[in-house]
């Protein structure tokens, strides 16, 4: 199973991931936008992220990609879109795995995941997702926590 949880304190599945870290472990960190900017206006305290020389969301979504063993990102339509195919993007160029776990299908996410970080080796493992404005319930990885 992977060690840390890195993840870049947006809305949403980011953001969701932190809380399951810091209620449950394990450790968590990441990178986030300079001055911690998030579509719902500051990036708390109480996650540990570090802030990137630029306020872009693109630098900290690359970041956080180049800086772990792989990602998972979390959807709940079928096809990523937006920041979420930036990530797989990344992924694709710092060649690190990735996996698209989407509530569309007829799994179980937690599954899915469990399966994706034993095959791949996972240790520092990123997740990313929908914006909670552009998915409302795109948090859902709340309810797959216990298989952080």
């Amino acid at each position: 199973m992977f060690t840390e949880i890195i993840s870049g304190g947006q809305t949403g599945a980011d953001r969701a991931a932190l809380d399951v870290a810091i209620r449950n472990g394990p450790p968590h960190g990441g990178w986030c936008p300079r001055r911690r900017k998030a579509e719902d206006g500051i990036v708390g305290d109480q996650y540990k992220l570090r802030e990137t020389p630029m306020a872009s969301h693109l630098q900290r979504t690359e970041w956080n990609v180049r800086d772990t063993d792989g990602t998972v990102i979390f959807t709940l339509a079928g096809d990523a879109s937006g920041g979420s195919l930036r990530t797989i993007e990344f992924a694709r160029k710092h060649k690190k795995p990735c996996a698209d776990i989407s509530r569309a299908g007829n799994y179980r996410p937690e599954k899915a995941l469990q399966r994706f970080v034993q095959e791949q080796g996972i240790s520092r493992l990123n997740i990313a997702g929908s914006l909670e404005s552009k998915e409302p319930g795109s948090d859902g990885i709340i309810r797959i926590g216990h298989s952080l």
